[in-house]
């Protein structure tokens, strides 16, 4: 269970057919050095290469298969931290092309009798004998009735735990504020992973987006939108205060990757925008596909949105401290009078200074799964000591982003690995 319905199913590959029908030079080479570069050498290099090295075989075999990207690929854009060399791929329907070209190729089979489908039912327990050879599955279906299946080899590819709001506290240490990922992404193939032995990984890689718009009611809330905080699509006119009312990052800032991991230092992953009614009505709406007057009937009636004809009132409804957002905004509007700001912001069009004063909520966290099931260079699952559970497999989300990004957002290098491992897995597990 993931969010590949939800995501835009970027995904990353170096010397491609297409990028060389483009003129574009790239290797996987490159592509190794630039992740390692963006996740500052916090990957699991070993894995990122092969995934890396068999990417654009991959991503080839996809294209053969009819997945049909957007025209303006291979694009150097992302809403990740860029790649130097144009590598991003995405269908014209995002992350649902991609699903869509799986699964007539796996209904395909279905057809032929190759493989047999079974829904409705859940793993319980691994098959093991005395040697700790896996060797099955027992199963449950959705009337109770539960039953076996043996087999020389077993992959478990059964998503992540982003539906699991008390393993995503265990796991990665903070609150699940967002409810966004298939409903099934419980988890479960870790619990069956570590009762066989094998253990987890990545806790410490765990990291941030830099926020939704979220709806109201307890947590995890759906989102209902998303602000565009990327400064080079829309410079900004607000300021970013965290709940002890202060500026926490430059908001011009144009690593992505630094704004990330400045939230990631913020209490509850959360801050709110704050702007005046000038800025209202002459900057350009924050909120992505949303008008103005969307956004004037919001404040006052939605959560995450606060308005107020005095900042220390609009303080008080947002939780943070009256004196401390009176001095920041004071802080900056001098600084943008005196031309110069500091946090060192370079994009000041105008000062915060005319009532009614506005905010917004932004709630930060993760819609994938940081932490992830331990394996080695032949996907086998393994115990804390390095040795094979022999007959185990893992791959896709089950593996976590923290082993293939590390401590960033590596664009492309959370589907593109489980096209990849999943494609070497069907090759070639019969061998392994």
């Amino acid at each position: 269970g993931g969010t590949l319905h939800l995501s835009s199913g970027q995904v990353s590959a170096a010397g491609t057919r297409l990028q060389a029908e483009k003129g574009i030079e790239d290797s996987p080479e490159k592509h190794l050095e630039e992740v390692i570069r963006i996740s500052r050498g916090t990957i699991d290099t070993e894995l990122a290469r092969l995934v890396i090295f068999n990417a654009a075989e991959a991503f080839d075999w996809m294209m053969e298969l009819g997945f049909d990207v957007q025209d303006q690929c291979p694009s150097i854009e992302s809403a990740h931290e860029r790649y130097e060399v144009p590598r991003y791929y995405w269908g014209n329907d995002f992350g649902r092309s991609v699903l869509d070209v799986l699964e007539r190729a796996m209904r395909e089979q279905e057809a032929l009798g190759h493989i047999e489908v079974l829904t409705g039912t859940r793993v319980i327990e691994l098959l093991q004998d005395r040697e700790g050879v896996v060797s099955g599955v027992e199963l449950v279906d959705s009337e109770g009735r539960e039953s076996s299946v043996e087999g020389k080899n077993v992959l478990l590819a059964s998503g992540g735990y982003t539906a699991n709001p008390a393993m995503f506290r265990r796991l990665c240490g903070y609150r699940l504020y967002v409810n966004g990922s298939y409903e099934f992404a419980q988890g479960d193939g870790y619990d069956l992973a570590v009762a066989a032995g094998g253990y987890l990984r990545g806790r410490e890689n765990y990291l941030s987006n830099f926020g939704w718009l979220l709806e109201d009611g307890p947590y995890p809330k759906a989102i209902l939108g998303r602000l565009n905080t990327f400064p080079e699509s829309r410079p900004p006119w607000e300021i970013y205060v965290n709940m002890h009312g202060q500026r926490f990052v430059r908001e011009d800032e144009p690593s992505v990757d630094a704004r990330e991991h400045a939230l990631l230092e913020q209490p509850d992953l959360r801050y709110w925008v704050v702007f005046d009614d000038h800025i209202f009505h002459n900057a350009p709406p924050i909120v992505y596909d949303w008008s103005r007057e969307q956004m004037a009937e919001s404040f006052n009636t939605r959560e995450a949105f606060r308005k107020a004809d005095r900042l220390e009132s609009l303080a008080q409804a947002i939780g943070v401290p009256g004196e401390a957002l009176m001095k920041t905004v004071a802080e900056f509007n001098a600084g943008g009078a005196e031309g110069g700001d500091a946090l060192g912001r370079v994009h000041m069009p105008a000062a915060i200074e005319k009532p009614p004063f506005y905010a917004i909520r932004q709630q930060g966290g993760s819609l994938s799964s940081t932490v992830g099931v331990a394996v080695n260079e032949k996907l086998q699952v393994v115990r804390p000591d390095g040795a094979p559970v022999p007959g185990l497999y893992a791959a896709g989300e089950i593996l976590g982003s923290g082993q293939l990004q590390g401590n960033a957002f590596v664009g492309g290098m959370m589907v593109m690995p489980c096209i990849v491992f999943g494609r070497l897995l069907g090759q070639s597990l019969v061998e392994f």
